[in-house]
């Protein structure tokens, strides 16, 4: 049984007064929540952890540097992360490929590192519209994934989320035909790479546009696992019936 997973990515939104949301979202979840990760801003991180701490909710970052320690003006490292107390990282998102012309063997590489500090590494993939208009979608989630993941992928260190940029922040909505048909490409490509028991572990999570209105659709697609949800995870009243839409499955 695959975990399920409801992800928040602050983005760069936030500060100390929005850590009052974590409380309100902890106090709300349901009796037998999902596994639950927000990803503040940096600055927040080590308030966040004690924000968070004897509640089922996890912290994450939004990016580590490649190297543990070094002359990285800016950069904060997997070490960092988790000496803050955080258990996770979003890793390839794709406003850092476009912004910062992060290719998918920046992404291996950070991945790499957030396994050595202890991480679990959220990697995402996705396609642009250009690149969904011209049937190029799979031919584009197939390459990030070769190219992204390392070999020593497994359950514990990994998590896949498939976001469409076109998606992000724009309120289009992929069909559940589509979701369901990268997703399940997503997984067929996971099992031929690491083998049945792995590929078949991975917990795949969906992210572009998710809300409460359209959560339980999303949730029921196989080889759904889960979300990684932006603006929606900001305000808790926002976020928890995404979290309680995905502790029915």
């Amino acid at each position: 049984m695959r975990p399920k997973i409801a992800a928040g990515n602050w983005k760069m939104n936030g500060t100390a007064a929005s850590l009052t949301e974590l409380h309100s979202l902890a106090t709300g979840l349901p009796e037998n929540p999902p596994q639950v990760v927000i990803c503040p801003p940096s600055t927040l991180l080590f308030r966040a952890t004690d924000a968070t701490h004897g509640s089922p909710i996890q912290i994450g970052a939004q990016d580590c540097h490649t190297e543990g320690a070094g002359a990285y003006t800016g950069d904060i490292s997997a070490t960092m992360v988790a000496d803050s107390g955080a258990t996770h990282v979003i890793l390839g998102h794709s406003e850092r490929r476009d912004a910062h012309r992060e290719t998918d063997a920046d992404v291996q590489a950070k991945t790499c590192a957030a396994w050595a500090a202890g991480l679990t590494a959220i990697v995402c993939i996705g396609e642009s519209e250009a690149q969904r208009d011209a049937d190029q979608t799979l031919d584009v989630i197939g390459g990030q994934l070769d190219g992204s993941l390392p070999d020593a992928v497994d359950a514990e260190n990994t998590v896949i989320a498939y976001e469409p940029i076109w998606a992000i922040g724009t309120g289009k909505v992929p069909s559940i035909a589509q979701i369901k048909e990268v997703h399940d490409f997503i997984r067929a490509r996971l099992i031929k790479r690491f083998g049945a028991e792995i590929g078949n572990a991975l917990p795949l999570l969906y992210g572009g546009s998710v809300k409460a209105a359209n959560a339980v659709e999303i949730f029921a697609v196989e080889n759904v696992d889960g979300a990684l949800v932006g603006g929606a995870s900001l305000k808790a009243e926002d976020f928890a019936p995404i979290v309680a839409a995905l502790a029915q499955y």
